[in-house]
């Protein structure tokens, strides 16, 4: 009788825990959220986590604490995100190709496989952006330049295997231009060195254009379509440069986060992308709406991961 008791109890606990963590997936979320961004504030992971957090607040009733763990261009909150609890109750911003490209460079505490992303909702636009007062004044100007004068052209951007660094790499191969790329110290840097005149020109995002109206021109985005807030900014592809893409950002747990928490999560992020509010902000300020729910995060991150290996093989990262 005793055995018989012992084994029935076993095979009911997974039931239970089953019934436990869908029960506190159609509570959740019950209490506050911790929000990690894995960089410092004031920059755009942090920007648009603020975005969120009104949204958030609206929708479930609690609140979204925004929290900094910052070091390693990310590494140090990548690599502790799996110490942490897996309730739902924290969560941490993600950044592409950061979380792909770090590991292939070397030991910085995780693996791509480590990062459980739950969401992708918004990317920052590549783009090229020149001076006001440069001489070219469309991105056909600046290509001419680059192939009459190989390695002449030089452009700032921020860090190496970057979305800047890789957005140049491809953008050389694609149009057979020899560029050089001089890698700064982050976005505002890059941006510095192109006003300044320390460089002819920037890969940077819609975003340096968006901040800085008037200062700068920006010869081409990399979206599918034209931008609503610059509407005579053409896009690589119409210039027949097949160019999507920038730096994406998204939301992860810790792995051992239950799939209801992780399915719910997922929900509640694409309900944030879908507010009126949540959109015109984010369009406003140059960033584009990315949707990746969780169940469809495995085909997006298998190709991304693909292309940035690719890229950061032809930059001479690694071998």
């Amino acid at each position: 009788m005793v055995a018989t008791l012992v084994l029935a109890g076993t095979l009911v606990v997974p039931n239970l825990i089953k019934v436990t963590h869908a029960a506190d997936a159609s509570n959740y979320p019950s209490r506050p959220v911790h929000y990690v961004i894995p960089f410092g504030p004031g920059g755009e992971s942090d920007i648009t986590a603020r975005l969120q957090q009104p949204i958030f607040q609206k929708m479930t009733g609690q609140n979204m604490i925004i929290e900094y763990k910052s070091g390693g261009g990310g590494a140090v909150g990548w690599s502790q995100l799996n110490s942490m609890k897996g309730d739902g109750y924290t969560i941490m911003g993600t950044n592409l190709p950061h979380i792909i490209v770090k590991p292939m460079m070397g030991n910085v505490g995780f693996k791509t496989k480590d990062i459980t992303n739950v969401y992708m909702f918004e990317y920052t636009p590549d783009a090229i952006l020149v001076a006001k007062d440069s001489p070219f004044k469309t991105l056909d100007d600046l290509i001419a330049y680059a192939k009459k004068h190989p390695g002449m052209l030089t452009m700032s951007g921020s860090g190496s295997g970057t979305a800047n660094h890789l957005a140049n790499v491809r953008f050389d191969n694609i149009t057979g231009a020899k560029t050089t790329y001089i890698p700064f110290k982050g976005t505002g840097a890059a941006y510095t060195a192109l006003r300044g005149g320390q460089v002819k020109a920037e890969w940077g995002y819609s975003t340096v254009a968006a901040n800085h109206p008037g200062e700068v021109r920006m010869l081409a985005v990399a979206t599918d379509k034209r931008m609503e807030i610059f509407p005579k900014v053409p896009t690589f592809k119409e210039k027949k440069i097949d160019m999507v893409g920038g730096a994406y950002r998204g939301v992860a747990v810790p792995k051992s986060t239950s799939e209801p928490i992780r399915k719910k999560l997922s929900d509640l992020i694409g309900k944030i992308n879908a507010d009126p509010q949540f959109k015109k902000s984010l369009a406003k300020r140059g960033f584009v709406e990315l949707n990746v729910p969780y169940d469809k995060m495995d085909a997006f991150m298998k190709k991304q991961t693909a292309k940035y290996t690719e890229l950061v093989k032809k930059a001479g990262l690694v071998h």
